[in-house]
Order: structure tokens, then C-alpha cells, then sequence
């Protein structure tokens, strides 16, 4: 059996490779093929369309800030297209308005993902407030709050002149809602259950296509005991027979 020997340099920048549990690591910031790796996370989490694999390299790419230095001419010159360095230059300036919750899983810092980034949206306002009391008391890990505050430390500071306002977006309330509601049957007051719907929602109640263990109301024009209402009727969910008692019409 042919033994295969494990690489000792990183074949992209030739670095001394770091085992760690059996996993080899480049530790090199500057490795060409991590950074495009980095780049590349940052365009799929901003939704940045046309920057895949090869756009970064055509762009000749060595940073995330080389992104946003770049002119529109630089696009054209680059992607020796017009129509795709027009495009590509819409979406880079569309991506300045991502707020942090989005940002910080972006910049490829390990254990701050989406959640993460969610959770210190409720407690903070902007990059400026983070620190280890302030990812604790949010909810984050020992860990989680070490790397985050890590990176603030030492990477931060490249990245701090981007045009983004590095501010969270607070997270919407949750709209409290009137009830859940089930139609059964026909409808006598609206055309159509499509119609009823509209109008329901917009006066607060959830409305559900089958009796589910959260429904509340029942509503049933019909007059025909169907196998719904009578299971609703068992359950203790109220019925109502004329849906205007509920939107006030």
C-alpha cells in the first residue's frame, strides 16, 4: 500500500502548513487563496451578485477594502464588459446598506454567525458599544465573546473605514395578533376565502388553511356540522358562525 505523505507547505503561498488534530492550517493572513476564500464568504453573505470565484480573481482582488475602492472604470477595465461592470457596481453599492446583524458574519470571524450577530443586535447599537461584558450579557459563549472581541482588537481597524454605518438593525416586535383563525366551508359574506383573508390579516388575526392546535376561532357559515367544526367544538375552539362579528362590518 502506497503511503501518502502529508504536505508540509501550503501549495497557494508556500506557508509552513500547521497541524492541528489532524487538520493542517495556513496561518498565513496574507495566503492568496484564504483571502479570496474571505472575499468570497463576504459576497454570498451580502448577497453581492456577479462576485463569485472568477470576478474576484479577474478583479485581481487582495482584500475586502479593494472592493469598495473600486471605480466603476476599474470594473469595465477589469471585466472587459460595460454591462457587467455596470451590474457588479450597482450591487457593491447596494451592499453598503447592510446593517451589522449582517456584517459580522461576513468577516469569516469564528463562532460569530447569524445568531450571534442576532442576539447582540438586541442588546447593542453599533460596533462601538462591543465588548466581552456586552457579548456575555447578550448571550454569547466564553469562547464566542473571546473571538469576537479578538478580532475587534486586532482586525477591526482594517475594515473600519468601509462605507458602512457598522450599526445593528434592531429586531422588528412581534406583532400581537387577535387570534388564529380557521375558516370551514363555504363563506356567505365574502366571495371568497382569498377575500376574507385580506381582511382578517389586516385587522390583526392569524389566519391558518387547517385546524391546527393554535386556532382559536372557528368560522363556519355553512351551518353543516363538518368533521372541523366538531373537532373544534371538542377542543373548546370558539365558533363563530357570521365572520363579521369578527371584523366589525
Amino acid at each position: 500500500m502506497t503511503r501518502i505523505e502529508a504536505p508540509t507547505n501550503c501549495p497557494s503561498c508556500s506557508s509552513v502548513l500547521d497541524l492541528v488534530n489532524h487538520l493542517l492550517f495556513c496561518r498565513n493572513t496574507a495566503c492568496g487563496a484564504k483571502v479570496s476564500k474571505l472575499i468570497e464568504h463576504f459576497a454570498t453573505t451580502l448577497k453581492i451578485k456577479g462576485l463569485g470565484p472568477m470576478s474576484v480573481q479577474k478583479l485581481g482582488l487582495e482584500s475586502i477594502e479593494d472592493l469598495y475602492a473600486l471605480s466603476l472604470e476599474d470594473l469595465t477595465e477589469r471585466l472587459s464588459s460595460v454591462k457587467l461592470a455596470e451590474k457588479l457596481y450597482l450591487e457593491i453599492e447596494r451592499s453598503t446598506s447592510a446593517p451589522l446583524n449582517v456584517l459580522l458574519p461576513a468577516f469569516s470571524i469564528p463562532l460569530i454567525g447569524k445568531t450571534a450577530s442576532e442576539k447582540l443586535s438586541k442588546v447593542c447599537t453599533d460596533i462601538k458599544e462591543l465588548d466581552y461584558d456586552m457579548c456575555r450579557e447578550a448571550g454569547l459563549g466564553e469562547k464566542s465573546s473571546l473571538s469576537l472581541c479578538e478580532w475587534l482588537n486586532e482586525e477591526f481597524y482594517f475594515y473600519s473605514n468601509l462605507p458602512f454605518s457598522f450599526k445593528f438593525e434592531k429586531p422588528q416586535a412581534v406583532a400581537t395578533t387577535q387570534g388564529v383563525v380557521c375558516i370551514s366551508g363555504k363563506l356567505s359574506s365574502y366571495k371568497s376565502k382569498a377575500e376574507a383573508h385580506k381582511v382578517l390579516q389586516k385587522l390583526g388575526y392569524v389566519v391558518k388553511p387547517s385546524l391546527t392546535k393554535d386556532v382559536t376561532i372557528l368560522i363556519n357559515e355553512s351551518g353543516i356540522e363538518s368533521a372541523k367544526t366538531k373537532k373544534a367544538r371538542d377542543s373548546g375552539v370558539q365558533i363563530i358562525t357570521n365572520i363579521l362579528d369578527l371584523t366589525g362590518e
